[in-house]
């Protein structure tokens, strides 16, 4: 079994946001293999079906970006679930848009989602995959960078970002993280 994380903000302002490339990704991947976000538990809503012949979980925090982690351990101590069929997908400001990068371990970086989810369950030690979004023009920026909404240009290369990452997501149920790290890295 398999659990993957989009991470983001939950409301409608967030929505149409670079903040939000874990939620755009695991909505596309509902969407191709109809798992339905029908159940709502563990600080989330979530959906089941089967991927690649894998059982997989779907899940949405909805406790705000800054603590993720909380609906992350409470999901992974629940299914008593090896941390390495666990995967995070989140936007990362040191990738470029239209790039996104897999890894199997390591720090959170700046990003303060991945900081909860790492403090929350104890280890950097699972497979994530980080969507690029690229830095502001302005450093002093980053927040409404973030948090503000993509003009049209830029939803489309994100749109290919998060299509991306989907397919890399299944890659990793399918082949393991470092087949898939080889193939979209």
């Amino acid at each position: 079994m398999y659990i993957i994380v989009g991470l983001g903000n939950p409301e409608e302002e967030y929505s149409n946001t670079r903040h939000n490339m874990g939620f755009d990704t695991v909505n596309k991947i509902a969407k191709k293999y109809e798992i339905k976000f029908s159940k709502t538990n563990f600080k989330g809503i979530y959906g089941t079906g089967v991927i690649e012949g894998e059982k997989v979980i779907l899940l949405k925090p909805q406790t705000y970006m800054n603590l993720s982690g909380e609906s992350v351990k409470e999901i992974r101590d629940f299914y008593k679930l090896n941390t390495e069929n666990l995967i995070i997908i989140y936007d990362d400001i040191d990738i470029e848009p239209g790039i996104i990068k897999l890894r199997k371990t390591g720090g959170p970086g700046t990003h303060n989602g991945m900081k909860s989810v790492i403090k929350e369950i104890g280890t950097e030690k699972f497979p994530r995959v980080r969507v690029g979004i690229g830095k502001p023009e302005h450093k002093g920026d980053l927040i409404n960078y973030v948090i503000g909404k993509i003009s049209e240009k830029d939803k489309e290369i994100l749109g290919k970002s998060t299509d991306l990452a989907k397919d890399a997501a299944v890659e990793i149920i399918k082949s393991g993280i470092d087949k898939a790290m080889n193939k979209f890295n």
